[in-house]
């Protein structure tokens, strides 16, 4: 194989490459394979889709990469499937490199019928040829790539089989020898609108092929070439031929693209009889069991628990907090502190403990014999004598940097000390699950309960996202078919999905409660979850869809995927979230100084102590619970645990309701914004925050009226 080099960042010498292919044909991990991490993320112009793009280096000079959305149709059906098809008519000179599911040929030569008919030079690379043989399936390569008439390539890209074979072939794609000859009237109707189509460098015959399948997303892009009177004479022509036709255009053309597809496929692919399933097979099969299907989500769930809420905000949360900035880094930075800044001042001594354990249940965990007491300076401490000019100034920076709400001792101890170890184990468990193709079969066992929402189970794919970031999931609603579906995904997504930052700390709140609270507080979200999308389906014009999902079969994860997509989400987490929590402490350092802060406690104490029974400090973890809801949920975890706790478990579990229903962060309300326009981002957050203290407010009453203690 030949070797693959990361990229540089240089000139372009050649025209870039698309990356082009269905949805769960392993595009993303050959994008990474063959780029490194020297990748490029932004929106494609004119839309809120996000692009990425990679720079690598061929056998015959560099090319740019581009990854374009997973697509089935360049006949868009979805949001999704107009970028990918917008970003081939906006890209002329870019070859493609096809990337398809050697399982499924099928699916595969329709996307590749339709870049013939764009006359877009490809490289096909088959994909997952392991899997394929794996279920007996043969594929006659060469005689394949002689039918195409371009470059075939298979390819396992999880284990970079074939790659060096591919980097080799991708200075010589063409255009695929693949005739589509339609009923006469519609070729007849062809001919007349490529008439009326000017020179766009975009072949006409596709061009006419869209406007009679009734693709209207194509239009804007002819505006912007064409005049009024032209588009009103292509569009006379498909009504015409769509009069003179005894069923609709799309249909028609569909099922003479499915059967050149099918005569191709009876040439070059033949499947032999399956060997005996293997146990990644019948997993397959019982993950998707209306019986075991359910007890493979639990183990997942009580996996996600353990690892994620046990052993990343417990084990690991203690050794970072406790031991790493408890003990060293804190105690050091603010002796240097001190001494460049010094006031009369003293730090009481504090004995801090670390005594790591390897959780193996709730109630007890194993102890590792690891533990260690030190005395070290906080951040509380006491003026010795009457400050100077320069001293007050001095002990302004001092409290900026290591004060009660410093820099240091809060927002990076905060992010780095118990919000990094959550997100980190939740990202490899995360990416456990994406890489061994779990997900799309939990849509599938999730189906029917979505449909009480007027969504179905493609729907469980963002949301799932959205216990990683709930600002990128909302980006990922473009899946869903219908506008009404991606409003409720949306507003479902800010209202009641916490993030992995947020998700671990309440994962961690979870073991100051009884296993009751646990299960009022879940039950709780997933009613008001169900209610709200059940309203919405409702109250929300528009239409829904069918539930047609590709379902990939079970892998192996594959510890180097894993760790690539660990390390992308880290870096995301660490160039993302954590400016906000440093923005987060500044607004209360702010706060502090200025007075408000008490004041605010004291404007909320009717709300925070009468309706909803708790201690005023918690206004803290409410308001910076404004900017971003996993810094509240620190705040309130620091309130809830510890020898300093001020919250019983009936606060605990109603301060965990609040903050899980809270907008997820100000990122998250930009996204919006840029989906929905400014009228649905602000119906939604005026909807959102009064209903989260409402709803606080009622399970108080609640667990009081009931006579329950958590």
């Amino acid at each position: 194989m030949a070797k693959l080099h990361r990229a540089v960042d240089v000139g372009a010498t050649l025209p870039p490459v698309l990356l082009v292919g269905n949805p769960n044909v392993g595009k993303s991990v050959l994008f990474g394979v063959l780029t490194g991490r020297y990748a490029n993320v932004s929106n494609y112009p004119g839309t809120t889709i996000e692009v990425t793009r990679g720079r690598m280096n061929a056998a015959r000079g560099g090319f740019d990469l581009i990854d374009t959305p997973g697509t089935n149709h360049l006949i868009p059906m979805s949001e999704d499937e107009r970028v990918t098809r917008d970003i081939l008519l906006n890209e002329p000179e870019a070859a493609v490199l096809q990337v398809g599911d050697a399982k499924n040929l099928r699916r595969t030569l329709s996307l590749t019928l339709e870049l013939a008919l764009m006359g877009r030079p490809v490289v096909l690379a088959l994909n997952m040829m392991d899997e394929a043989r794996s279920l007996g399936i043969r594929l006659h390569r060469a005689q394949l790539e002689q039918r195409l008439g371009i470059p075939v390539v298979e390819t396992v890209a999880i284990r970079h089989t074939g790659l060096g074979a591919l980097q080799d072939a991708l200075g010589s794609g063409r255009a695929p020898r693949i005739e589509v000859q339609y009923p006469a009237a519609i070729e007849r109707a062809i001919q007349e609108i490529s008439t009326c189509l000017p020179e766009t460098g975009a072949s006409r015959r596709y061009i006419a092929i869209c406007l009679l399948s009734g693709d209207r997303t194509i239009l804007p892009w002819l505006r912007q070439r064409m005049n009024q009177r032209q588009i009103e004479a292509c569009d006379a022509v498909r009504l015409a031929a769509g009069r003179a036709s005894g069923e609709p255009l799309s249909q028609t053309i569909l099922r003479a693209h499915l059967e050149i597809v099918d005569e191709i496929i009876s040439e070059c692919y033949i499947s032999a009889d399956r060997p005996r399933a293997g146990w990644t097979h019948r997993l397959g099969r019982w993950s998707i069991h209306p019986v075991r299907g359910v007890a493979i989500l639990a183990l997942v769930l009580l996996a996600t628990f353990w690892f994620v809420g046990l052993f990343g905000a417990g084990t690991l949360v203690d050794l970072m907090e406790t031991g790493l900035f408890g003990q060293v880094l804190s105690p050091a930075v603010i002796d240097v502190t001190d001494a460049l800044f010094p006031f009369p001042h003293t730090h009481p001594p504090t004995d801090v403990t670390v005594n790591l354990q390897i959780p193996l249940s709730p109630a007890h965990g194993l102890d590792t014999g690891i533990e260690w007491t030190r005395s070290v300076s906080t951040p509380e401490y006491a003026v010795d004598a009457p400050l100077s000019g320069w001293q007050r100034l001095f002990r302004l920076i001092h409290d900026l940097l290591v004060g009660p709400y410093g820099i240091f001792t809060m927002a990076l101890a905060y992010g780095f000390a118990i919000v990094l170890p959550i997100v980190f184990t939740f990202f490899i468990l995360f990416s456990i699950l994406e890489d061994t193709g779990y997900l799309p079969r939990l849509a599938v066992m999730v189906n029917d309960f979505f449909r009480l929402m007027g969504l179905n189970g493609r729907a469980v794919l963002p949301m799932v996202l959205g216990l990683g970031c709930d600002t990128m999931a909302t980006l990922t609603t473009r899946i869903l078919q219908t506008r009404k579906q991606r409003l409720i995904v949306t507003l479902l997504l800010a209202l009641g999905v916490p993030c992995s930052a947020q998700l671990g700390v309440l994962l961690a709140m979870m073991s100051v409660v009884s296993p009751g609270g646990t299960i009022i507080w879940l039950g709780a979200v997933t009613l008001i979850m169900v209610t709200v999308g059940w309203l919405s389906s409702r109250l929300f014009p528009g239409r829904s869809s069918d539930f047609l999902l590709e379902i990939p079969p079970i892998r192996r994860p594959v510890l180097s995927n894993i760790a690539v997509k660990t390390i992308a989400r880290i870096e995301w987490y660490l160039r993302e979230v954590l400016p906000l929590f440093v923005l987060g402490t500044l607004i209360l350092f702010v706060l502090d100084r200025t007075g408000a802060l008490p004041g605010i406690r004291d404007a909320a104490a009717p709300l925070v102590r009468g309706w909803l029974g708790l201690p005023g400090e918690a206004t803290d973890a409410f308001l910076i619970g404004f900017l971003r809801r996993d810094y509240g949920a620190v705040f309130l975890l620091e309130a809830a645990t510890g020898p300093d706790a001020i919250l019983t478990g009936n606060q605990v579990l109603v301060s965990m309701l609040i903050i899980t229903l809270f907008v997820p962060c100000i990122a998250n309300v930009f996204m919006i914004l840029k989906e929905h326009g400014w009228r649905i981002t602000a119906a939604m957050v005026a909807f959102i925050f009064p209903f989260a203290f409402f709803v606080g407010g009622l399970l108080m009453r609640f667990l009081r009226v009931a006579g329950l203690e958590v």
